[in-house]
Order: C-alpha cells, then structure tokens, then sequence
C-alpha cells in the first residue's frame, strides 16, 4: 500500500493500491441499521472509507458481499464493528468511541466465500 489512502476511495482505486509490497490496510466493517454495512479502511493512523463510483458511500447487504469483493484483493478478514449509540431520553453522556477502540474491540471476521 501507499503510505496514504484518498479519504474516500472505490474498489477500482483500492484495487491498484493492494498489488503494490506494502501491508493491506485493516478493515473495517461498520454495522449500520437495517442490515446494511459500510467499509472503513484503516492505515497509517488514518481512516478511508469505500465508495461507489459516484463518491457515495458504498453500502453492502451482508458481510458476504464485502467478502466477495475484497477477498479478490488479498484481504483475508475485517473487523465487525457498530455504529455508536447513545440514549439521550435518559440523558447518558457517553464519549464516542475512538476508531482504535472499535478496532480492538470489534468481532473478526474471516473473508471466505463458500458457494
């Protein structure tokens, strides 16, 4: 990889970047409602975010489909993580949660699609 990744990128984009020798970055995989995740990139400290040809964040139905498109790449796993949450009805003040700490603290998740 490059030392530095666009802050948004699409599968094409991240494509030229994972044959060069440098490490892959971590991904993450951001669990949204409905059903729905989006793909983080985390490098160097920084943090990319996957979009679709028209710069829009690039949404998935499943942890299978982020499978089928970045195991072709050579990435091997992602980390699951969720959205933060906090209930305001109550007045619960909580800190977000930095991307390091959903990095440790997320579910591991193997990229292997079996048909």
């Amino acid at each position: 990889m490059l030392s530095t990744l666009p802050q948004r990128l699409t599968l094409e984009e991240l494509s030229q970047h994972s044959h060069t020798s440098a490490p892959l970055p971590e991904v993450e995989l951001l669990g949204l409602d409905m059903g729905w995740y989006i793909v983080r990139l985390h490098h160097n400290g920084a943090v990319s975010l996957l979009v679709d040809a028209q710069g829009e964040t690039r949404r998935f139905s499943g942890t299978q489909w982020v499978s089928r498109a970045l195991a072709p790449l050579g990435f091997t796993h992602g980390v699951l993580t969720w959205a933060d949450a906090v209930d305001e009805m109550i007045g619960n003040d909580s800190p977000p949660v930095s991307a390091q700490q959903r990095m440790a603290y997320g579910v591991r998740v193997a990229f292997e699609t079996r048909h």
